[in-house]
């Protein structure tokens, strides 16, 4: 299909439905530009998936719990989050291997959005109920040192880096809010947290991001039928409208990482919003005309 999806410029995109999943919760998609493959995971199925865009195939492994996110590691692993564990699985033989146990003693929390900065240290967050706001953010480091980054969010989400790497990016879902933290690269520490996007006037929530090469953040937005494109100023330049109702992540892929693919969901929707939203669950590609930032892998010394 064809869209109108720039308002300021009435620039035309055509969307892809690349893959039919009818997920649950479709997150956490990365770019494996070695292998040319995207993975992403299948919250509530406890999938890890594995699509081959050129081909069109698609397959998954069962990690037996729910699993957050991923990230590419050394030949054949990735690491990924399962709701209390921090874990490697091997793309080869789909044997899950686990590294820590975090937040066991908060029952009511799992483990939910993460991704590696430059340096190969895979940063992640976990998730509460709204009522009590006791989820954090952690970095694990490649030598297997775990570092408490930020307490007090509720949904540990959507993260990146600027492409100086000067600025980090985190998302709180349920506070409709995108922070920005100046990002010190050798050390790893984030300080001076801001509001870099506030969303408490919309109707939806801020879910998973990417960043391109100029600095861009693109946002997608649970319960928003979108993707939102901001500036390094936080403000709204483009608007992808989607044809379902819970966006829930994007990254760039493809040879020149010109391919924004988008992960949905279907979980929680009525039989009438369904029959709205069709092809919630998903996913989606769009050619655009911006390069996106490379995955970063994780390298365990």
């Amino acid at each position: 299909m064809v869209l109108l999806i720039d308002k300021m410029n009435k620039l035309q995109y055509t969307l892809h439905n690349v893959l039919e999943a009818r997920a649950r919760l479709g997150e956490g998609p990365i770019w494996d530009s070695t292998g040319k493959l995207l993975y992403w995971v299948d919250i509530y199925n406890h999938r890890v998936h594995q699509f081959n865009p050129t081909t069109g195939e698609n397959g998954f492994f069962d990690v037996g719990d729910v699993v957050g996110a991923i990230a590419t590691a050394d030949a054949d692993r990735l690491i990924m989050l399962l709701r209390h564990h921090l874990a490697f699985l091997n793309t080869q033989t789909g044997v899950v291997t686990p590294i820590l146990e975090i937040e066991a003693n908060l029952p009511d929390n799992r483990l939910n959005d993460g991704k590696c900065d430059p340096q190969g240290r895979f940063w992640f967050g976990s998730m509460c109920s709204i009522e009590k706001p006791q989820a954090s953010l952690y970095r694990y480091d490649t030598d297997g040192s775990l570092h408490l980054m930020e307490t007090g969010l509720t949904i540990s989400n959507g993260l990146g880096w600027s492409p100086d790497q000067k600025t980090f990016y985190l998302t709180d879902s349920p506070q409709q809010k995108i922070y920005a933290y100046d990002f010190d690269s050798v050390t790893g520490t984030i300080t001076n947290r801001r509001i870099f996007v506030d969303l408490t006037h919309e109707s939806f929530y801020p879910d998973g991001l990417t960043i391109d090469r100029e600095g861009h953040i693109w946002s997608a937005m649970w319960d928003g039928w979108c993707v939102i494109r901001f500036n390094p100023k936080g403000e709204e330049i483009l608007r992808i409208k989607l044809p379902v109702q819970l966006p829930t992540s994007c990254t760039f892929g493809g040879d020149n990482l010109q391919t924004l693919y988008i992960t949905t969901a279907s979980v929680g929707l009525s039989q009438a919003e369904i029959e709205k939203s069709f092809y919630s669950g998903d996913l989606f590609a769009l050619q655009t005309d911006v390069t996106g930032l490379p995955t970063y892998d994780f390298y365990k010394k």
